[in-house]
């Protein structure tokens, strides 16, 4: 073949030389020193400009062809600096949503996956991502309170996909014939308003369809009223219907409400013997607030770490749920979020490793890999047939930080939040915290166009649907100032915290804007600057209300 060293020089070197190794690192270094110029600690975007308007991503498919001949490795870096100008990056100002950055464990862990490129999905094709997947099952199930010569897991697709397996777990279960026969229609999946909307994919997904999911008021802390799910449970039962599927949130990604396991186990064991069925597969969407569960074994009484009072109160509320995960027959961790990983790093776990048989394949349908004399691990359960060795970076994390690291990083989350409440209560009272009894990394706040807490009146079902939704319209031109200016300080917001009644027997969300606790650089000293941005940017939103008088308005105007 003409030139094949041409063709070489775009991988690996495959004797180790240090001619190749030396380019690599280069190459690496390049990008490295490339995002460190970009940085810019008093801001929440890389450096650069991109305009971003309606037009930008259908002008860059009108010119974007692939190259007759490739460019020089460096070339192409500089395109690849080039996509991240004006990125978002996790400053001490990055305080929007579930947005983690990336440790440096976490990312050396994929470098050293990425350099044999496995697929975890035989430990013949990808012995390294067997050998790590294998013990950081072992290592969450040991955290969490499972057996590990039991349990069982593997790494997915997000949260999304630790909940479609769950819920394909329960089909299995409750019908012998599913897998062959199609899913039968009478099998019911229960999660409260405040869930995330994994489930609703995940029913449509296995052809359950979303009339089938049935969802279940929220108690004041966003944790699912016992009573209703107990109700919608009896109803189903009552209408030839069966429950199937449960997913207790434990810690919801907008108000860090944490369903009681404990509480969903007792209630559906007991269901299950009164009316003589199955108990229902309890999944618990651990994605975020699982990651607390490094304070299981926490001496709050010493109080080693020496955490803040007010913080160190409120770790131990969470810890006294999150003790209760091991009620879960199945759960998750998405390390890609409070683990520190990069995306995508999600832990599927299952309390009794056997369950998983209800999901393999018959050897005859996998005739590539797996069910040979050699190779001892064959995930066919698992929805995907290729799978990339995630597990080494999460392993990489968990050796780093340990359960010490963790408790450090949580601890600091939960100070900055609650030195952040106690600022805005003092400096911005207009500013009305939503979640009050949600401790953790997430404070919730909403407006009110007189600049009174109308939130008591609302909770209570004392306003109008018109009225709750005029305060929404209120707390929506606050949505589009901070998402406008995000560049400076970045919150998050939601359209759905609390579904409230009204006075005319309706029901509506609350929403509200968001602070998430997520970057490492964040301090507690660092809370009087961004409070004090917030005021600046409610004054304007009160402004921009009060010149529109009230009126029906399209949000575009507010900038034209």
């Amino acid at each position: 073949m003409h030139n094949q060293s041409d063709i070489r020089r775009l991988f690996p070197s495959d004797d180790g030389n240090a001619a190749q190794r030396n380019q690599m690192l280069e190459l690496i270094e390049q990008i490295v020193s490339g995002v460190d110029e970009l940085k810019d600690p008093d801001s929440v975007f890389l450096k650069g400009d991109k305009e971003r308007g309606p037009l930008f991503y259908k002008e860059l498919a009108d010119v974007s062809r692939i190259p007759h001949n490739g460019s020089p490795l460096g070339e192409v870096n500089k395109e690849l600096l080039s996509l991240l100008h004006a990125h978002p990056y996790h400053t001490k100002y990055f305080l929007t949503n579930i947005l983690p950055m990336a440790s440096t464990p976490g990312i050396l862990g994929m470098l050293a996956a990425f350099m044999v490129n496995g697929n975890n999905l035989w430990d013949v094709y990808g012995p390294a991502g067997a050998e790590a997947e294998v013990k950081v099952v072992a290592m969450m199930s040991d955290l969490v309170g499972y057996k590990t010569a039991e349990s069982g897991g593997y790494t997915t697709w997000g949260g999304q996909g630790a909940i479609f397996t769950g819920l394909r777990l329960a089909i299995n279960k409750a019908s012998s014939t599913a897998a062959t026969s199609g899913v039968p229609q009478n099998l019911y999946a229960f999660c409260s308003e405040a869930a995330h909307y994994s489930l609703y994919k995940s029913m449509e997904a296995t052809g359950l369809g979303s009339d089938n999911l049935v969802k279940i008021r929220t108690n004041e802390d966003s944790s699912m009223d016992m009573n209703d799910l107990k109700a919608k449970m009896e109803q189903v039962i009552a209408k030839g219907g069966i429950p199937i599927y449960v997913v207790a949130t434990t810690g919801t990604t907008d108000a860090m409400g944490i369903d009681s396991l404990d509480e969903v186990y007792r209630l559906t064991e007991r269901l299950a013997l009164e009316h003589g069925i199955n108990r229902p597969h309890i999944h618990a969407d651990s994605a975020l607030g699982g990651f607390f569960a490094f304070f299981n074994n926490y001496d709050f009484a010493n109080n080693p770490l020496g955490i803040e009072g007010e913080a160190l109160a409120a770790l131990k509320t969470i810890q006294a749920k999150m003790i209760h995960l091991n009620k879960a027959d199945s759960l998750c961790f998405d390390f890609q979020k409070l683990g520190q990983t990069p995306y995508s790093t999600s832990l599927f776990l299952v309390k009794n490793a056997s369950d998983l048989k209800l999901l393999d394949l018959d050897p005859d349908e996998t005739p590539y890999v797996g069910h040979r004399g050699y190779g001892q691990y064959h995930t066919s359960y698992t929805l995907e047939c290729s799978r990339m060795g995630s597990s080494i970076s999460i392993y990489s994390a968990l050796l780093a930080f340990g359960i010490e690291g963790y408790q450090k990083l949580l601890a600091q989350f939960v100070e900055v939040n609650v030195s952040f409440r106690k600022a805005l209560e003092l400096e911005i009272p207009e500013a009305v915290i939503v979640n009050p009894l949600n401790p953790g990394i997430i404070t919730l706040f909403r407006l009110y166009s007189d600049g009174k807490n109308g939130y008591p009146k609302e909770y209570a079902g004392a306003c109008s649907y018109e009225e709750v939704d005029r305060e929404n319209k209120l707390n929506e031109i606050l949505f589009e100032i901070l998402g406008r200016d995000r560049s400076e300080m970045f919150f998050g917001d939601t359209k759905k915290h609390l579904y409230v009644p009204t006075t005319d027997a309706k029901r509506i969300a609350l929403y509200a804007s968001k602070l998430f606790v997520i970057s490492p650089y964040t301090q507690v000293s660092d809370v009087h600057s961004i409070v004090h941005y917030l005021k600046g940017k409610i004054e304007e939103t009160y402004s921009e209300y009060n010149r529109m008088n009230k009126r029906e308005f399209s949000y575009e105007e507010i900038y034209t």
